[in-house]
């Protein structure tokens, strides 16, 4: 069981390609932007300040297109703890009428923010994310 982020993002101008949705580009900022809300939300002050979190691997599955003005729910959650320096971080976007339109998983790797260096994600910065 994990914690879980949910919040909505509404598609500009900005965000729409020429075949007129949401670029495929587009949907990958979304992912980092909804990951690093949840993260800043749900962990430590200290750890915040202490750790960065870069993507190692992206897997997307598009479903369905997005179109200007259209609103999606963005959902994530990490599903299990963290594998040495890594996580896996799940996210579903849903349009109004309740079909996922992208769905996508992530790997996440923890940096110490001073050192610059990779290191495994202490136990203390995996538990606001993980339910006992």
């Amino acid at each position: 069981m994990s914690s879980t982020y949910i919040t909505r993002i509404t598609a500009g101008p900005e965000h729409i390609d020429i075949l007129g949705h949401v670029n495929n580009a587009v949907w990958v900022q979304w992912m980092e932007q909804v990951a690093t809300e949840h993260w800043t939300r749900d962990a430590a002050a200290g750890h915040v300040d202490a750790y960065v979190w870069v993507v190692t691997r992206h897997e997307i599955d598009y479903r369905g297109n997005v179109r200007e003005g259209e609103t999606v729910t963005a959902r994530t959650w990490i599903p299990q703890g963290p594998r040495g320096a890594r996580f896996d971080r799940h996210m579903e976007f849903t349009g109004a009428d309740g079909k996922v339109k992208v769905a996508a998983k992530s790997t996440w790797a923890i940096i110490d923010r001073q050192s610059g260096r990779i290191l495994r994600v202490p136990a203390e910065v995996a538990a606001p994310f993980l339910t006992p």
